[in-house]
């Protein structure tokens, strides 16, 4: 009986080991594709890419975006503070070279929204894509590289 448990915790001992020095990584499965080629499956490399991503790195795109509307809507005015989001430092630091260009491209988009689509948590989720979609395209054109993960609303008042 005493051999038998000393057995069971020698093995354990020795998988928990071979766990710990292969990483404690789960093996990646491999599809084969159309042309014969295989790739990782796609659950296994979106675990890996988030596992050798960095923590969520945020960027103050200050100040907050300010819009008057026309005088045919109850609501007149809008402020929208926004932080930009990525994990990539490199990112983070393109935004905040080219922010007056982003800037520029953001207020034209928010000037010419309708503030009663806004007043709904869908219309500001649409605009919140939207900016991202513009801040994107901006990076693209002045950068080469459009890469950016996305902008969070964190203060959004109309009045």
């Amino acid at each position: 009986m005493i051999g038998a448990i000393v057995l069971v915790v020698l093995l354990a001992g020795g998988g928990a080991a071979f766990f710990l020095m292969s990483g404690g990584e789960e093996p990646v499965v491999e599809q084969a594709t159309q042309d014969g080629t295989s790739e990782p499956a796609a659950e296994n490399a979106a675990a890996a890419e988030a596992a050798t991503a960095g923590p969520m790195q945020y960027f103050p795109m200050e100040p907050p975006f300010v819009v008057n509307f026309s005088a045919d809507y109850d609501i007149r005015f809008m402020q929208i503070s926004m932080q930009a989001a990525d994990r990539d430092s490199a990112v983070l630091e393109r935004v905040k070279e080219n922010l007056p260009a982003i800037r520029n491209a953001v207020v034209m988009l928010l000037r010419g929204k309708d503030p009663e689509q806004l007043n709904t948590r869908e219309g500001t989720e649409q605009l919140r894509q939207q900016v991202i979609e513009e801040t994107r395209k901006v990076l693209k054109d002045l950068t080469g590289n459009g890469q950016l993960e996305t902008i969070y609303f964190t203060s959004f008042v109309m009045q």
